[in-house]
């Protein structure tokens, strides 16, 4: 593969990044219910390739791409979920510990329950039904939290890992509910806030909001746009961006650093017995840690304040959209179709969970706002921290009820576990090493204490709303 090639399959990414805003702006199916371009744009790309329209035409199995496009389209995604979690935490100020648990104490009970929830639903539908009915792999227990929780992203960054332990259609799977957890993340959770609005559920919405031009389209009006980023350097100096990759880039080196000492470590010690966990750890949640070690010495040295957290944002977000449009280009719709059954009770299964979460549990653990404060929670188990803030914007518009900060707070205690963190890294590989029956016992003991922490000390003191 040349260079060349490599460019002209982002170029082609970024081509179809465009058409799927233009087609977002212009037809309300989508926009009405806040599907990202990203995603539109993936799918654009899988029906004209292989998967469709390949399917079709003799002389070209891979439609309107090519096998080089689609080579760069798998291996991007690894890539770019590395960048993605080593900029978590760079730009952030650190809060105290103490700070964080009072404003998101309630959040992170909530949310933890939702996440490792997933992992005993999804261990106990496949022991009791996916293995002796379907002839399923035992690792797809994980593929619930891994997908909902995790999202595309995570799915993508841990597609080594399935090939490596014997696995491969988990990775293919995994990206299927993935997006599965996007689309019905969207539709039920805005027709759950319209229920909320009848109901009288809501504390800041009171009526049935129709919503405008601009929030359709996802527009900025002119004389509401503002700067999402300044400039801390000179650009005859440095270009601004390309120093806050470079920023992003030692986080990743850190975490390469960190990853070849435990693999290091492993090999000289239990590894000799055969047994092996670190060898099967992705990059990107050691990236993350990489980050927070970053911005340490951040806070240490950085006294003219040159790392400006928005512009990380920013490349955080392009990455994010490259990886889902190439993640789902990518997608292998008939490994999906191969193991359908699997795929459906998973899908369900997971759907229910974090629906049935939300709507009894919620106003029991999450004593203020509950409805504004848990629909944020939703959205992200369903696979998007972007879908949980877009519902958390649509339902308290002004952010009168904090529920952006206590939702910004508990990542820091949510993110290096779950949705992405250690535990879903380490996931598959435990399943594969104890089986089944360890990692539901285990997931089931640290849910009921997330779930009995939120019933009995958050969800005593007093409600605000109704």
């Amino acid at each position: 593969m040349t260079p060349n090639q490599i460019g002209l399959s982002i170029l082609v990414l970024a081509i179809a990044l465009l058409i799927a805003k233009i087609i977002r702006i212009n037809f309300k199916i989508f926009s009405k219910f806040f599907l990202p371009s990203s995603v539109i744009a993936g799918f654009l790309l899988l029906m004209i390739g292989p998967e469709v329209l390949g399917k079709f035409l003799d002389k070209s199995p891979y439609g309107l791409l090519t096998v080089e496009m689609l080579t760069v389209f798998k291996s991007l995604p690894g890539l770019l979920i590395t960048i993605i979690f080593a900029s978590l935490f760079i730009g952030k100020k650190l809060p105290k510990v103490k700070d964080i648990w009072k404003t998101a104490g309630p959040q992170v009970a909530f949310g933890q329950t939702l996440a490792w929830g997933q992992y005993v639903v999804g261990t106990l539908v496949t022991l009791l039904i996916l293995v002796p009915f379907f002839n399923a792999s035992p690792m797809a227990g994980a593929l619930i939290e891994i997908a909902f929780e995790g999202g595309h992203g995570t799915a993508a960054g841990l597609k080594d890992t399935f090939i490596e332990l014997g696995y491969p259609d988990g990775a293919e799977l995994a990206m299927g509910l993935a997006t599965v957890g996007i689309v019905f993340g969207v539709l039920i959770g805005v027709f759950m806030i319209n229920w909320a609005v009848r109901k009288e559920k809501t504390a800041f919405l009171k009526e049935k909001k129709d919503m405008d031009v601009t929030e359709v389209t996802g527009i900025i009006p002119k004389e509401e746009r503002v700067p999402t980023s300044f400039m801390t350097v000179s650009p005859e100096s440095i270009e601004p961006l390309a120093l806050h990759l470079g920023v992003i880039a030692m986080a990743v080196v850190f975490g390469v650093l960190m990853q070849k000492g435990l693999i290091w470590i492993e090999d000289i010690t239990w590894g000799k017995t055969g047994f092996y966990m670190f060898k099967y750890i992705p990059l990107f949640p050691l990236a993350m840690l990489g980050g927070v070690i970053v911005q340490f010495f951040i806070n240490k040295f950085d006294k003219p304040e040159i790392i400006n957290r928005q512009m990380i944002v920013r490349l955080q977000g392009l990455a994010l959209d490259f990886l889902l449009v190439a993640a789902i280009a990518a997608l292998s719709l008939t490994v999906i179709g191969s193991n359908i059954e699997v795929f459906l009770i998973l899908s369900i299964t997971g759907i229910l969970w974090n629906t049935l979460v939300f709507m009894f549990l919620a106003k029991r653990m999450l004593p203020e706002y509950w409805f504004e404060r848990g629909i944020g929670d939703y959205g992200q188990s369903m696979g998007m921290t972007a879908i949980g803030l877009m519902l958390i914007r649509i339902v308290d518009t002004k952010n009168k009820s904090k529920a952006l900060e206590a939702f910004g707070y508990k990542q820091l205690l949510f993110e290096p576990f779950v949705g992405g963190g250690i535990m879903t890294a380490i996931s598959v590989p435990l399943i594969y090493q104890f089986g089944l029956i360890p990692v539901f016992i285990i997931t089931l003991l640290i849910t009921l204490f997330f779930l009995l922490l939120g019933l009995f000390h958050f969800g005593k003191k007093k409600q605000t709303t109704k």
